[in-house]
Formats: structure tokens, C-alpha cells, sequence
């Protein structure tokens, strides 16, 4: 299992919700909300939590964000679940868990399977077969605010995540960084990002290493840029975003929109759009 993240806050609502909807059966949850706002963090923090670990007997956590189809999303599953290879696995993994009770079984960024539409239908399918278990509890991550059909998910919904709030986003900032140098320049960094939680988390690290100064200097002219460094969705912002714009639920007309919306500098309320 990956480890709990160790640096946390401001998603405190959010994970009671989840832990009691998991007091209930036949428990289907879906994580939404925008790139970059720490559905993943959420999951495995859901994952670790004492009342989780209490209820469920197997707990198992598989990143979909490598696979492209249901039978290549079956095969990872039964990877994590220890089954022998096989050339289409989707039932011995609906078999093994049939027979395994209680279990908790996350699927991180199911999106990038789900959301193209040639392999969209068989994800559904896939989770539908799935959920037909009743002792089987599912969560899933993926950015927006729509769920996969053929899934009777459990009510109340989870509204999709948001930014942090300013508290909880200096928190963050000051836990990874200790290099403070006025505090009036962390209420200004973190104004830039918006308190999107990879921005926070990025901008925080490179603060530790460049100083705040050097970083509100370099933001005017650099922007997302500064928090480029890494080569994954959790570490590089624009690849965040970029995945996020170029879904396939996109549209065009969506994508015009979003390249006027960018020139403005204050963006466009929802009343004038």
C-alpha cells in the first residue's frame, strides 16, 4: 500500500464524510473535483484511517493512470491482488473478490481509462461487475464532476474539490518549508497559487531552496513555469492542468472559451458568463 501522506490539511469535512459513509454497505464513492486539488491525498488518507483499517479485512490501492483499457485495468488489479497472469482477467478478479469479505479497493485517476470513449463503456462495465459484489467498497479519483454510469453510487454525493482555505494553505506551506523570510511574502506567494494544493505544495519546495523573495521576483515574468520541476501530474502543474484541458469531455467551443477567460486578469464571474 502507498504510505499516508504526512502533510495534510484542510480536507477534514471531506474525510469525515467519507469515513461515515463507509459505516454504510454497499459503499461506492467517488472523489471528483478539479487537477491538482489532492483527490489522491484524500484516498490514501481515507486508506490509513483507523476506522478503515478496522472494517476492512484487504485494503488495496491501484493507479490506473497507466492503463488504456478494462482488460489492461483487470490485469493491474490482479497484479496488486496477487493472481497469475492471464490474458483477459476481468472475471477471476470479480471472482477473487466475490470471495473475499470485507474489502476497500481504490482506483486512483480511473480517468485516463474512462474518459476516452473506446474504452469508456468497458470501464463501466468493468465497475459495474464490481460493484454487483455487496461486500466490495470502491472509491475512485478523477478530476470533474461527473461520475462513471452503471454505478449506483452512494448518497450523498461528494462535492467535487476546491481550492484549500487560506489556513489550511499556509499550514501546508510553512510545514514544508521553513525558510520564512516576511511574513507578508507568504500571504502574497500563496495569492498566486491560488491555494490549489500541487501549486502550494511545488512553490513551497522551490521557497525552501531559492528563498520567498527570490520566487515573488521570478513569478512575474515565469509564472506556472516555477512549478514545472517535475515530470508527473503530482509535481508539475502544467502537466496537471494540460491533462485537464485536453480530456476528451472538452469540447472545442469549451477550450475557446478557456483561452478567452485566460486573457482577462481577473478571470469572468459566473453571472457574466
Amino acid at each position: 500500500l502507498p504510505s499516508k501522506p504526512k502533510i495534510f490539511y484542510g480536507r477534514y469535512s471531506e474525510l469525515e464524510d467519507i469515513i461515515q459513509i463507509l459505516g454504510k454497505q454497499l459503499v461506492r464513492i467517488a472523489i471528483l473535483g478539479g487537477g491538482g486539488m489532492g483527490k489522491t491525498s484524500l484516498a490514501k488518507v481515507v486508506l490509513h484511517h483507523p476506522n478503515t483499517v478496522a472494517k476492512f479485512g484487504q485494503r488495496f490501492f491501484v493507479s490506473a493512470e497507466a492503463v488504456t483499457t478494462s482488460i489492461e485495468l483487470a490485469a493491474l488489479i490482479a497484479l496488486h491482488v496477487r493472481l497469475n497472469p492471464g490474458k483477459d482477467l476481468t472475471k477471476p478478479v470479480v471472482q477473487f473478490f466475490a470471495q473475499k469479505s470485507p474489502s476497500l479497493l481504490i482506483l486512483d485517476n480511473l480517468e485516463t481509462v474512462w474518459e476516452p470513449i473506446q474504452s469508456g463503456s468497458g470501464i463501466e462495465e468493468f465497475l459495474s461487475m464490481l460493484t454487483d459484489i455487496e461486500h466490495l467498497t470502491l472509491i475512485i479519483t478523477m478530476p470533474g464532476a461527473e461520475r462513471p454510469a452503471k454505478v449506483q453510487w452512494t448518497h450523498p454525493f461528494l462535492a467535487p474539490l476546491g481550492p484549500l482555505s487560506d489556513e489550511p494553505a499556509q499550514q501546508k506551506f510553512m510545514d514544508i518549508t521553513d525558510n520564512i523570510d516576511v511574513n507578508e511574502d507568504i500571504h502574497q506567494i500563496l495569492m498566486f497559487t491560488d491555494n490549489m494544493p500541487i501549486a502550494v505544495n511545488l512553490i513551497a519546495h522551490l521557497s525552501e531552496y531559492e528563498g520567498l523573495s527570490n520566487v515573488l521576483t521570478w513569478w512575474e515574468t515565469e509564472k506556472t513555469a516555477l512549478l514545472s520541476a517535475g515530470y508527473d501530474r503530482r509535481s508539475n502543474s502544467d502537466i496537471s492542468i494540460g491533462l485537464s484541458v485536453s480530456s476528451p469531455r472538452i469540447i472545442s467551443d469549451s477550450k475557446e472559451l478557456l483561452k478567452l477567460l485566460s486573457i482577462l486578469p481577473d478571470g469572468l464571474a459566473d453571472a457574466e458568463l
